[in-house]
């Protein structure tokens, strides 16, 4: 997946709060949309675009979708960022 949209993807609040959810564990979709003052067809869409971005995962079990936080793409981020900070000129272009 391209950086941009696992960017576009954590630029949204709530998108960043599911994350944030999804640490304590795998949860339904339903689980996911009790949390949140929005319709559940909003958050399947929030979901979706996570996925989409590889932030996510998911696995049927049952009649249920568990949603669980995929975080090797996160780490990928941090990595990214945490070399730019280091290898940044304080602002300076070369």
């Amino acid at each position: 997946m391209a950086m941009q949209d696992t960017l576009r993807a954590l630029a949204d609040p709530t998108r960043r709060e599911i994350l944030t959810l999804l640490r304590a564990g795998p949860r339904t979709a339903g689980q996911i949309a009790e949390r949140f003052p929005v319709s559940a067809a909003a958050v399947s869409r929030h979901l979706s675009v996570l996925k989409e971005a590889d932030l996510v995962r998911d696995r049927r079990d049952g009649k249920y979708i568990y949603y669980e936080l995929n975080a090797s793409v996160l780490e990928e981020i941090l990595l990214w960022l945490t070399m730019l900070k280091g290898e940044g000129n304080h602002g300076t272009f070369e």
